[in-house]
């Protein structure tokens, strides 16, 4: 059974695991049953694909600011761990698999109760408090960060980076980005906003637009639904005309797009989602990072300056961050090959390969020895 959600960089995590598992399946010519539980799914035909059933149960969040629903969603958690011992006394699954988020901790929680075996991943350098949490009631601990490693017992974790999905080890569609008319020769900068689209950055892209687009291609993933709007609005910013179609933008990118995206882009900027990072790394692109502020998310600039330490990335932080900086940055990196071969050598330093069926092989043997006990 899988849980965790809410984002992508929980979510897609699992799916990455999930087909790991479905692989070794296929290898082992064994059944393996796959269940993914919590208050919502996040993709739901990447479930469909991996013939994943969904379970519903409720899950309360616990905001790092004050809000009214931080007593509310007290009840919701409590509810959520009834639901959860109901639905996995019912299933009784051999193992589960959790990311970490709020919607984790009442099925945790049951799991314990019901002496059901629990594997745990954290995806960045400083765990969350779902995982925290967790931590206590874990078999086995992936972690993606060294950092992380001291907030674990070191007899049940293994640093074994973040799984990522099986697209982002096929070649990537030059097609897709011919049809979009993105030039793969050209040089372009992949501004990279998340599932949402991060405000700031994407109105940063925005003004940097007459400045940036006579030099370079620019490809802005802007978030589910700010592509429009970013579209009408460069309409009308763009002062010469000619250089529109050297401006492309998406809302959100389906897994192989975006690894194409990726793939060909000379510089990537970027939020600091601990997924993100690890697909960066994967492809080995110089990156400028721009971490969500800490007062909103503990993790990102924690996330960023670790990986920055590889010598993989710079990290501007949004509170220092201004459209002439950003712009300098861009250029000293474009211009100097020297340093994106740096960048690229600390990029693949980090990344570690094949942390999905790491996982896939610690879940199947946690579960024979559980199914045979």
């Amino acid at each position: 059974m899988l849980v965790g959600g809410g984002s992508g960089g929980h979510f897609y995590p699992l799916i990455a695991t999930a087909e790991a598992l479905r692989a070794r399946e296929a290898e082992l010519s064994t059944e393996i049953q796959l269940f993914y539980i919590g208050p919502e799914i996040f993709d739901e035909p990447a479930l469909g694909k991996l013939s994943i059933s969904y379970i519903y149960c409720p899950a309360g969040k616990m905001r790092r600011y004050f809000s009214w629903q931080n007593f509310t969603d007290i009840f919701k958690t409590i509810r959520g761990f009834f639901v959860a011992l109901r639905q996995l006394f019912s299933v009784y699954p051999d193992v589960i698999f959790s990311k970490g988020s709020h919607t984790s901790v009442p099925v945790v929680l049951a799991a314990f109760i019901l002496q059901i075996p629990i594997v745990i991943h954290e995806s960045d350098a400083t765990p969350g408090r779902a995982n925290m949490f967790a931590r206590r009631f874990a078999r086995y601990i992936g972690i993606s960060y060294p950092e992380a490693a001291k907030f674990f017992e070191a007899k049940k974790t293994s640093l074994i980076g973040i799984p990522l999905r099986k697209v982002f080890y096929e070649e990537p569609n030059i097609s897709g980005l011919r049809e979009q008319k993105i030039i793969p020769g050209d040089p372009y900068i992949l501004f990279v906003t998340g599932s949402l689209g991060a405000e700031r950055i994407n109105n940063f892209v925005l003004n940097l637009l007459n400045e940036i687009l006579p030099h370079y291609q620019i490809v802005h993933q802007a978030g589910r639904d700010n592509a429009d709007l970013m579209i009408q609005t460069a309409d009308l910013l763009i002062e010469d005309k000619d250089l529109r179609d050297r401006y492309h933008v998406f809302g959100n990118v389906p897994g192989d797009e975006f690894h194409a995206l990726q793939s060909f882009a000379t510089l990537i900027v970027s939020r600091a989602g601990s997924s993100t990072i690890s697909e960066i790394a994967f492809h080995q692109k110089p990156a400028i990072l721009v971490p969500i502020p800490e007062e909103i998310s503990h993790d990102q600039r924690t996330n960023a300056f670790a990986y920055a330490r590889t010598g993989g990335a710079i990290v501007m932080e949004e509170r220092n961050l201004t459209e002439n900086l950003l712009v300098a940055e861009i250029e000293r990196i474009m211009q100097d090959a020297q340093l994106q071969a740096k960048m690229r050598r600390g990029a693949e330093s980090f990344f570690i390969h094949h942390a999905a069926f790491a996982l896939a092989d610690t879940l199947i043997s946690i579960a024979k020895e559980h199914a045979q006990n």
